[in-house]
């Protein structure tokens, strides 16, 4: 629960702790505390419990940490053998290449040539150094009256 706290934040909150409580109440302070969080934890597992009776049988795994949606969501991917063939679809669908598709379809340009893994300028590579060729400055781009 505290693995994030270091060395250093503990021996301040120790320095805190004997500053504002003095070392005299200390001690009482601290087993109130602990006494405290122990009432705490033995009421949370006796609602579990509750739940879990009036749940019935069928709830006997239930886990409260499923109720946290990204971590039922995370459960069922792991567990699901259907969504195996999901993930799979997924993969072998490239979006990026088929949006490019689609805005070269609707700009009526011609698709850039897919970037190959080769090395050195090789044929079918485009070189990204060159610069693109610039519109007409007398071409005007076409007016959307929806778009304004």
């Amino acid at each position: 629960m505290f693995n994030d706290i270091g060395v250093l934040e503990v021996a301040a909150l120790v320095v805190l702790a004997v500053l504002i409580f003095g070392p005299d109440k200390l001690p009482k302070v601290i087993s109130d505390a602990s006494r405290f969080i122990r009432k705490i934890r033995e009421f949370s597992e006796s609602a579990k419990q509750d739940i879990r009776s009036e749940l019935g049988p069928e709830f006997k795994d239930f886990e409260f940490e499923d109720l946290n949606p990204k971590a039922f969501i995370r459960k069922q991917l792991n567990e699901n053998e259907d969504l195996k063939e999901l993930k799979e679809l997924r993969s072998s669908f490239d979006l990026k290449k088929e949006i490019n598709e689609v805005a070269d379809a609707v700009n009526d340009t011609e698709p850039d040539p897919p970037v190959g893994a080769s090395v050195n300028g090789s044929p079918g590579t485009p070189d990204l150094l060159k610069k693109r060729e610039k519109p007409d400055q007398d071409e005007r781009p076409p007016f959307d009256a929806d778009a304004t």
